[in-house]
This record gives C-alpha cells, sequence and structure tokens, in this order.
C-alpha cells in the first residue's frame, strides 16, 4: 500500500512539474536560469535561448528613458525578451556620480524584473581597466542585490579600445570582477568584452577566461563592419567560444549616417543561424542615425510609428517579427507577465 501511494506521490509530483513548466506567463518563466553550453546560451528547461532586444543610451545622456514604463512598452510593443541598462562610467557617470547612476539602473532591472524579461547590468565604458576596484565594487553591489534572481545577465566591460591588450589588459580585468561577482552569484550569466570595441573575439577564443557561463561580447555597426566581421566571428566560434551582441547599430561605426539595411539584414541571419543574441543601440532620441526614436519622442515609451527613425522602424519590426510568437506562446493572464495592452501600432 505504502508503494502504490508513493508510486502516485512521484506521478504527482512530475505532473505538477510538467504543469509548472508549461503554464509560463513570462518570458524569464519561460527559459528560467540560463547558462552557457559550448557557443549556445541555453535555458533551465534545455531550451537553446536566443535573446533579442534594446539597449539603452550612456545614462548619464539619456537618462530620462531609464524607467518603469519604457521597459514595458519595450517587451508589450516592441516585444523585446531582454533590455540592456548601459550604465555610462567615466564622462560624469558612475565615477563621477556613483549613486545617481547606479539608481538609474536598478530601475531599470527593477522594471524588468517585474516584466518578467532579461537584463544587462552593462558597465558602459571604453578604459575600465584603469579603475578595476570601482568596477568590482559595482558589480558585487549588484550582483548582492540580484544574484538570486534568473534575469540578471553582467556585461563587465563595454567596448575595450584598440590599444588594450587581451591578455595583459582585459582578461586581468575581468577575472577580477568575475571573482567578486561569484561572491554573491554563483552561476548567472557574466559577458566580457572584447579588444577594439569588442570586435577581436578570437583573442578571446585563443585565450578563453576558465570559469563557467561566460559569453563574450561581439558589436557591430553594418555600414562599417561587414563579412570580415563575420568571419571573425565564425573563427571565435569554431574555437568553441559563447558571443552575445549587446550592441549592433544598423549604420556606420560613428553611429550616424550609412543606413545600411541590406547589410544589417546580412547580420540578423548571421545570428539567428547561430543563435547568437542581440540588442540594438540605442533607445535614444539624439538626433543622429543609430537613435531608435527622433527628438523629444516621449519618455515613457507609447511611440507611434512616426516616433521612430528609419532604424527604430527596421529594429521594432524584426524583434516583433521574431520575439512575437514566443510571447504569443505564453500563457496571457489579466494578472501574469504578458500585457493585454493593445500596442498603437501594427
Amino acid at each position: 500500500m505504502i508503494k502504490k501511494i508513493s508510486v502516485v506521490l512521484v506521478l504527482l509530483t512530475g505532473m505538477l512539474l510538467s504543469a509548472s513548466v508549461f503554464a509560463q506567463k513570462t518570458i524569464v518563466e519561460k527559459y528560467g536560469k540560463l547558462s552557457v553550453k559550448g557557443n549556445y546560451m541555453v535555458g533551465q528547461y534545455g531550451d537553446t535561448v536566443q535573446l533579442r532586444g534594446m539597449s539603452l543610451f550612456w545614462s548619464q545622456w539619456m537618462g530620462q528613458y531609464y524607467n518603469s514604463d519604457v521597459v514595458k512598452w519595450l517587451r508589450d510593443d516592441w516585444k523585446c525578451t531582454v533590455v540592456r541598462a548601459a550604465m555610462g562610467v567615466e564622462m560624469d557617470g558612475y565615477l563621477e556620480n556613483p549613486d545617481t547612476e547606479k539608481m538609474k539602473v536598478m530601475e531599470v532591472v527593477n522594471a524588468a524584473i517585474a516584466k518578467g524579461i532579461y537584463v544587462i547590468i552593462d558597465y558602459h565604458s571604453h578604459e575600465a581597466q584603469k579603475n578595476p576596484a570601482a568596477a568590482q565594487r559595482f558589480f558585487s553591489e549588484m550582483a548582492k542585490k540580484y544574484g538570486n534572481i534568473p534575469n540578471i545577465i553582467y556585461e563587465v566591460y563595454n567596448e575595450p579600445l584598440q590599444a588594450t591588450s587581451w591578455n595583459k589588459d582585459i582578461k586581468p580585468y575581468a577575472e577580477g570582477v568575475i571573482t567578486k561577482i561569484r561572491v554573491y552569484d554563483t552561476t548567472n550569466i557574466i559577458v566580457v568584452g572584447t579588444r577594439q570595441w569588442s570586435q577581436l573575439v578570437t583573442e578571446a577564443a585563443a585565450n578563453p577566461i576558465t570559469r563557467q557561463n561566460i559569453m563574450y561580447t561581439l558589436h557591430f555597426y553594418p555600414g562599417t563592419h561587414k563579412q570580415e566581421l563575420r568571419n571573425e566571428a565564425q573563427k571565435a566560434l569554431d574555437m568553441g567560444i559563447a558571443l552575445f551582441v549587446t550592441e549592433y547599430g544598423t549604420c556606420d561605426a560613428s553611429g550616424n549616417g550609412n543606413f545600411s539595411p541590406e547589410e544589417t539584414a546580412l547580420w540578423y541571419e548571421f545570428l539567428d543561424a547561430h543563435k547568437i543574441s542581440y540588442c540594438n543601440w540605442s533607445i535614444a532620441d539624439k538626433p543622429e542615425t543609430a537613435s531608435a526614436i527622433v527628438p523629444a519622442a516621449s519618455p515613457y515609451g507609447g511611440w507611434a510609428d512616426y516616433d521612430l527613425t528609419p532604424s527604430g522602424k527596421l529594429v521594432r519590426d524584426d524583434l516583433r517579427l521574431k520575439n512575437g510568437p514566443i510571447f504569443d506562446s505564453l500563457v496571457k493572464t489579466s494578472t501574469g507577465g504578458v500585457s493585454k495592452k493593445k500596442s498603437k501600432t501594427k
């Protein structure tokens, strides 16, 4: 009799676990805690995961968009599965105003957690290795606060300059920050920048960081970076590392001029073929090609078509096309993570 009861309990437990997996109300409930396996990001339930979303602009210059309304709009209307909080470090950023810039990041992180999507905590610097103690202090605090939450991805160095060395500068800096993060967060993914504005990914692949759940940053602007950079990325993948495009544009590397939808499409094809996650640069109303929204666009989302730049329209269409079916697969409830609010634009 006891044996029969045990069998029934095991069956009921399995059914309940299966039901919890399939009754997913948010993106994070769908994929759970992320990890790295070979070239791929994988979910808690065995999925190969490709996140697509938007990056915010330097926090010290576009802080008006660092709010929960924007995060909600990016989830509900743009269908973002990830957002990136690009905390400016130098140039009146975190180093000069640590509490102000940190609070902006935390508002975005808290909103992403509440909305059930992933969020990248980005240390947006070109020279982070010059002050490793500041980065270690920041990421220790973030990991202590959010380390038990599966929504979190850490990006410890946005774009190291061409003059830096992977072996002497970037890797030792990253290892120091990773050590501090892992005191409080032993599993969430950490993304590490690579030399020459996060392009020379084969250098990292030749001497990778020997820790678990590490990915490497690849950035591209298709008006400048074409097949030669895709070849670099392919070589790095063949060498066994995992890449995350935490930032890309639709124009040239300056962020302004040479809008390149055709070359962007070639990049999308490459990224999708390899299940590489990507975030577009950026949610900003700066009058330049890379901005997704026009000058004076609302700081609270709710953007209509006329509020979007050509780049914003291109990126939004891609996100809605590819991520829309993922959101459609989630359970819709009046109190769950998927909003029933209709989008203003079609």
